[in-house]
């Protein structure tokens, strides 16, 4: 029969206390079958055997500064977001400001009005936009030689008249407003007629037209104005279809006195494309003078087509300012020589006259231009 094995208790005092357990031969940290630790030593020191310790784990190194190229990379710096723009309002939202804007202005009284019942408030924002899509999109109109027009300062621009009605006055104001890099506004001188029309004369006077005589006239230019003139007047604008581009008389030559008193230059300007908006083929002449007016056109859609009639054929224009006629060798007192007025007046207008043959031998449709 084997021997029993006897397993003798130890004393383990800890915390003031006796405590007894089963002894063990070994070293706690020796299970794995190392030599036993004596129980003379363990009784010296009061407890087990101590474990070993680990060595204390070395500080970091520091990292070294990362290279341009290593930014934004694996284990490098974040690079900062770029700041994202805020999206452009939509253009509805843009145009409804200004509305806003205008009628916040109209109704605080914000706005100015000259002796001549110019408003650039209402003729900038509401009679100019209203024009744009004609002159942009419907007639499609091209200008040429804008830098003949001075950037300030006063002078007069001469053009043939035509078209029924006088959207080629029109025209042209949209032209210098939106096409000049100075955006100037043209100051037109209008008859008699156009101020007595309700409401036509009233919003002329407020996009900047005035009485054609000699001295508004020259009170305008004077003050820096580029005034504008058609000498034909309603001979030009009412002539038949088959007369187009023919330029009538020019009148007395008014306007050339007034820019010889104040020492402006003159503008030669030949519009072309006007003639075809309206055709006239005939007129109704005792309901002209019915109504008070210098003629009743009858055109291929008016008066057949009733107020559709009153749509302009969409024909191609070309707008052409040309070289300034300088009056500088002259003084205020040559207006008063009519020789001298009459030989500047036929220059005016033969030089309008070229232009318009050579513009119209380089068109090759009436609506495509």
């Amino acid at each position: 029969m084997p021997e029993a094995r006897v397993i003798p208790l130890r004393a383990d005092e800890t915390g003031g206390r006796t405590r007894w357990r089963l002894g063990e031969g070994r070293d706690r940290g020796n299970r794995s079958g190392g030599p036993a630790r004596g129980g003379t030593e363990a009784r010296e020191t009061g407890r087990e055997g101590t474990r070993p310790r680990r060595p204390a784990p070395a500080p970091p190194r520091p990292r070294p500064p990362l290279e341009a190229d290593q930014v934004g990379t694996e284990g490098g710096a974040v690079p900062p977001v770029a700041a994202v723009p805020d999206p452009e309002p939509p253009a509805w939202e843009a145009g409804l400001e200004e509305v806003l804007r205008f009628l916040r202005r109209r109704l605080s009284g914000d706005y100015t009005v000259d002796e001549f019942g110019y408003d650039a408030d209402l003729a900038d924002s509401v009679l100019a936009p209203a024009l744009r899509p004609l002159y942009e999109r419907w007639f499609r109109v091209e200008t040429i030689g804008l830098q003949h027009v001075p950037d300030t300062g006063g002078a007069l621009v001469v053009a043939n008249h035509s078209g029924t009605l006088p959207l080629d006055a029109l025209m042209t104001i949209q032209a210098l407003h939106d096409e000049h890099p100075a955006a100037r506004r043209l100051r037109l001188l209008g008859a008699d007629l156009m101020f007595r029309l309700p409401l036509v004369g009233e919003l002329a006077r407020k996009n900047g037209a005035t009485l054609a005589c000699n001295a508004d006239a020259e009170r305008l230019m004077s003050s820096g104005e580029l005034v504008g003139v058609f000498p034909e007047g309603f001979k030009g604008i009412g002539k038949p279809f088959k007369d187009r581009y023919k330029l009538q008389r020019f009148g007395r030559g008014g306007f050339v006195s007034a820019a010889l008193r104040t020492g402006v230059p003159i503008i030669p300007c030949s519009i072309v494309g006007a003639e075809e908006t309206y055709p006239k083929i005939g007129d109704i002449a005792p309901l002209a003078r019915l109504l008070g007016a210098p003629y009743f056109p009858i055109t291929p859609t008016f008066p057949l087509l009733g107020p559709l009639g009153l749509v302009p054929l969409p024909s191609k224009w070309y707008i052409e300012f040309g070289e300034p006629i300088s009056l500088d060798a002259y003084t205020p007192a040559d207006a008063e020589d009519p020789m001298l007025v009459f030989n500047l007046t036929d220059q005016v207008r033969e030089t309008i006259q070229h232009t318009l043959y050579r513009l119209l031998s380089q068109r090759r449709n009436v609506f495509l231009g």
